[in-house]
Order: C-alpha cells, then sequence, then structure tokens
C-alpha cells in the first residue's frame, strides 16, 4: 500500500546556498569572460567556485541524506534508461536526485575543477598573476586558455541540459523542482529518511563567502594598486578593480633621456630589433638628433635588449612581439599588428579629445603606463570613450 504523502525537508540549506551560488557565479564569470575590465571580478568568481566546489566534494561526504554522493551512485548506463523513460513519459519519479540528474552533478563538477584550474593558470601564465604566477609561459597559456575556454562552453551545456531536464521532470511529475531547491522541500512518504537544515553550516559558508569579498576587494587588490601605483583612497568608484602587474626592470639613465622629451616606453613594448634600429638611427629620431654619445647609446642598449617584446616580460610583450612578421622592424609602438587591433575602436575624433589628446597619452586610458605593464584589468576608458566597448582580451 502506498504510504501517505507529506511535505519533508529534503535539500538542507547548505546544499541550497551551493546550488545558486554556483550558479550565479559561473553566469557571472561567463558574463565577465570577455571584457577587461572586469578580469577581477572574473577572477574572483572562479575562485569562489573552486571554494564552492571543494565544499561540494566534503558535503558529499559528511552532507545531509540527499546531498551524499552514496544517495545518487548511479551507474552511465541508468542515466541513460532515465533520460529515454523521460522522453518517453515513463521516468520514475525521485526524491533525490535521478540518473540523469546525478550526471549532470557529476560532470559540473568535474568541469568546474577543471574551469578553475586551468583559469588559475591561465591567469599565472596569460596575466603573470595568482597563485601560480610565472610557472608557464605566455605561450603554454595560450593553450590552456583554450582548454579553459572550452570547458566553460562544456560546462554551459551541461547546465542547459540540466534545466531542461529540470522542466520536463517538473511537468511530467507536476512538481517544480527549482522551487524545492528554493524551499528544500518535496512531498515525500512518511518515512522518508530525515534531513536536518544545518543552518549554522550555511551561516559559516556565508560569513567565509563574504569574507572572501571583503579580502579580495577592499585588501588583496585595492590596497596594493594604492601603494604601487601611487593611488589616492577612494580613487576607485566603480565595482571592478584593475590588477597590478608586475614589477619591471627600470633604469635612471633610460628613464632620464627618454621621459626628457616624451613618456618613457619600456623596452618590452617592441622587440629587441626595434632598439637596436631606433639607436643606429637617433640622429634622425622622428625628426630630432638625440645628440647621444657612443657609451650613453651603449649603456642604453644593454637595458634595452635585456628588457624587449622577445623577453615577453609582460602580455602585451608577448602579444605585440608575436603580432610583429618576421623582417618587420617597428619603431612605433603604435604601428604594431597588435595595438592596431586593441584600439581598433577608437575613433580619430577621440584620438583629439581633450582627455586623451594623441596616440602616445597611453595613461589617458591605462593606470600602469608608467610602469610599463599595460595589464588588461587597468585600463580605464575615459569619459569620451564610454560609447565604446572596452577591448577584449
Amino acid at each position: 500500500m502506498q504510504q501517505p504523502m507529506q511535505r519533508h525537508l529534503i535539500w538542507d540549506v547548505p546544499t541550497r546556498l551551493f546550488h545558486w551560488t554556483l550558479a550565479l557565479s559561473f553566469a557571472g564569470a561567463w558574463l565577465t569572460s570577455e571584457e577587461d575590465q572586469w578580469l577581477s571580478v572574473h577572477v574572483f568568481l572562479g575562485y569562489l567556485m573552486l571554494g564552492l566546489l571543494v565544499f561540494r566534494v566534503i558535503w558529499g561526504l559528511v552532507g545531509s541524506h540527499y546531498a551524499r554522493f552514496s544517495s545518487f551512485g548511479f551507474g552511465p548506463q541508468a542515466a541513460l534508461t532515465y533520460v529515454r523513460q523521460l522522453i518517453a513519459h515513463r521516468a520514475a519519479r525521485h526524491i533525490g536526485h535521478n540518473p540523469a540528474g546525478s550526471w549532470a552533478i557529476y560532470l559540473l563538477l568535474v568541469l568546474a575543477g577543471v574551469v578553475g584550474l586551468t583559469g588559475i593558470f591561465t591567469l599565472g601564465g596569460d596575466e603573470q598573476q595568482g597563485l601560480v604566477a610565472g610557472w608557464i609561459s605566455f605561450a603554454q597559456a595560450q593553450t590552456v586558455k583554450q582548454i579553459h575556454e572550452l570547458a566553460a562552453i562544456a560546462m554551459l551545456g551541461v547546465v542547459a541540459g540540466h534545466i531542461a531536464g529540470v522542466i520536463v521532470e517538473s511537468l511530467i511529475h507536476r512538481e517544480n523542482l527549482a522551487k524545492s531547491m528554493l524551499t528544500g522541500t518535496k512531498l515525500a512518504e512518511a518515512n522518508t529518511p530525515i534531513t536536518r537544515a544545518r543552518g549554522g553550516v550555511a551561516a559559516v559558508m556565508g560569513v567565509l563567502m563574504l569574507g572572501f569579498a571583503g579580502w579580495w576587494f577592499f585588501y588583496a587588490l585595492h590596497a596594493p594598486l594604492e601603494k604601487q601605483l601611487g593611488l589616492m583612497e577612494g580613487t576607485f568608484k566603480t565595482s571592478n578593480v584593475p590588477f597590478v602587474g608586475r614589477t619591471l626592470a627600470d633604469n635612471a639613465q633610460w628613464r632620464e633621456e627618454c621621459s626628457s622629451c616624451h613618456m618613457a616606453f619600456h623596452p618590452s613594448l617592441l622587440p629587441s630589433r626595434s632598439w637596436v634600429r631606433m639607436m643606429a638611427e637617433q640622429q634622425d629620431h622622428f625628426g630630432s638628433d638625440l645628440y647621444l654619445d657612443e657609451a650613453t647609446i651603449a649603456a642604453l642598449l644593454t637595458f634595452m635588449r635585456a628588457n624587449a617584446a622577445d623577453q615577453h616580460a609582460t602580455e602585451a610583450a608577448y602579444k605585440i612581439e608575436q603580432s610583429i612578421p618576421p623582417g618587420v622592424t617597428p619603431l612605433r609602438m603604435t604601428e604594431t599588428p597588435y595595438w592596431v587591433k586593441k584600439h581598433q575602436d577608437i575613433t580619430p575624433a577621440e584620438w583629439l579629445s581633450p582627455a586623451i589628446k594623441s596616440r602616445t597619452n597611453c595613461a589617458a586610458c591605462h593606470q600602469d603606463a608608467d610602469a610599463g605593464t599595460f595589464e588588461d584589468g587597468a585600463m580605464r576608458l575615459p569619459v569620451t570613450s564610454w560609447l565604446h566597448a572596452p577591448a577584449k582580451r
């Protein structure tokens, strides 16, 4: 005889908090994946997803009955059979995770791990930031980044399939499964295993997540910026915080000679052959004679060649050097294909606007121009350029 149905707590609070926070984190990470100015938010959400993943693995072992992996340990054949039954409207109702849903969870956890870990290595290689900064080269980072993007696309596909399954099953069994993940309750038989709310665990999760957010945005990023870029407290009025690049090699003689007429463009912005040619033609340096003696030229060249774009000290240096065809020796950073591509949406009128004035006024948009790092996240478009989309990474 069928047992009478009554409303039971099935999903404890930590499981629900994990579910919706992971969903929002992934959505936010996806939406901030292309625009450079949201890099700090994107990375924060990536770390948050990894933290949630660690929690879910632990909770899958020690959590409430329906949160434990042992309660939905279905094999792949069971999942395929369930999908066929669902399509035929003959699928049995499950109080906890059904076979297909369980495999969606497994896939989401694995893909979240791949996305998070490859994100860390992409950040470490492509941006020279984070936990593994400098562990891999810029070239290796491009491969890792491709894996990162493919895993994110695969995860989006699994999410779409999961949502579709929830909708279909909700219609078949005439229950709102999305709502049950909000309230935690479902109609079940009286002998259904008891689930405790575990509100204390959820409260600790909330405190840890809020604490991490506060540390990330108001200390880990904000404080170093004030120190390294010399910005006054309260400068940041937006919700995104730029990254600080690595400290590049400096040279007092080079800075004095170059900054006497214009901004001292760091040697990493052009390949070594460009600096050699520039010094060889120093008597006609864009229409001026530099009047440098041989000793000064030799000293400058030693510094410039040791820190040229060929050395790949920064992401910008790597991409500039890679964009220049062999045999081409540009004398202007603005002539390099990478620079042209990154600035192609800026109109001639905007270049001449009071906020920018010229193509050589890098500091108008790049907060770290003087440092020479040109980090993606340290770029801020002035008011005259807000109508244009931020440059893509």
